[in-house]
């Protein structure tokens, strides 16, 4: 019962821990005169991702792989599926032409990137597959060219400049932030991976459906309050661009950090996983095309979120 009470606590600390990261080294690099439009493509970014760094090397660090990968693809597929599936319900998501032919076929790269690395059983013959060190780095390649991307279209963005403004605290209280924020991520990421690990041995799950489920959805918690508070307010192409630029962090960079820092194991029974992020980026591709041009509609956000649940009952059931 205290893994299980450790495991809510970790997702709290983990997301409090981004929160005052976020805000301490946004603080901070504001100090030393970086831009806000700097902050908001680097520092602000990579917060809402961190949540699934942290859990990916403790989990990879600890042996836990499934986990890992579970996480970084159920995240995805519940921001895609879930997270804007709900905004959409509050507000209809319009996007402009640049997200739906540049923003959204990269994630979907991203994905098909990552199915062609994780296989090297199917492609190669080799065995066993796995996210080596070396695809580590070709991953975290395409996470250099998507960043020099976002430097060259942020200043398009509508309401970026609202959307990533600082507030400036003391030398000192950013720094805390900066520690409190750590050592938040650190606890909540151990406590997180433990009692995951705990949950799967005691339910008879498997470590994979437990990373594609309940930990890719609390990690997930960041991204689904940044893009619904976004929706309420009507800022809707941060409401899109923060999903799609965090499932591309996820991909190439949360998976390309963990890969270089210790090989992650690959399982083909995975495939049907990765498949469900190509599927999910492919339909929120496709949604662009039906009703009102470029806009997730109700109705469509709707289907989503039902897609989603069907995915969770497969899991159980195949579970």
């Amino acid at each position: 019962m205290l893994n299980y009470f450790f495991l809510i606590i970790g997702f709290a600390f983990l997301i409090k821990g981004a929160d005052f990261l976020v805000e301490g080294a946004s603080s901070l690099a504001r100090r030393f005169n970086v831009s806000d439009l700097v902050i908001g493509l680097t520092i602000v970014a990579f917060g809402t991702s961190t949540p699934e760094l942290f859990v990916n090397i403790l989990a990879s660090s600890k042996g836990s792989t499934d986990i890992a990968i579970g996480n970084v693809i159920g995240s995805n597929i519940a921001n895609i599926l879930l997270i804007l599936g709900i905004s959409s319900f509050i507000y209809p998501l319009t996007v402009t032409k640049g997200t739906v032919w540049k923003e959204i076929p990269l994630s979907l790269l991203a994905a098909i990137v990552l199915g062609f690395v994780a296989n090297d059983r199917i492609i190669d013959g080799r065995d066993p597959s796995a996210v080596t060190r070396i695809d580590g780095l070709i991953l975290l390649s395409f996470f250099l060219i998507f960043l020099y991307y976002s430097a060259s279209i942020a200043k398009k963005i509508e309401g970026m400049e609202e959307h990533v403004t600082v507030k400036v605290q003391g030398l000192k209280k950013a720094f805390l932030f900066i520690t409190i924020g750590l050592t938040g991520l650190t606890l909540g990421g151990k406590w997180i991976v433990d009692g995951a690990v705990h949950l799967a041995t005691n339910l008879g799950m498997s470590e994979s459906m437990v990373g594609l489920t309940i930990v890719a959805l609390g990690t997930s918690l960041p991204e689904l309050a940044t893009s619904a508070t976004a929706a309420y307010r009507k800022n809707i192409e941060i409401a899109v661009g923060n999903v799609v630029g965090s499932n591309i962090f996820n991909i190439l960079f949360v998976l390309g950090i963990s890969s270089t820092i210790k090989p992650l194991p690959f399982k083909t029974k995975n495939n049907v996983d990765i498949g469900m992020v190509i599927l999910a980026s492919l339909l929120l591709f496709l949604t662009m095309f039906t009703g009102k041009r470029r806009q997730l509609e109700r109705w469509e956000g709707s289907f989503f979120i039902i897609i989603y649940a069907a995915y969770i009952i497969f899991l159980i059931v195949q579970g």
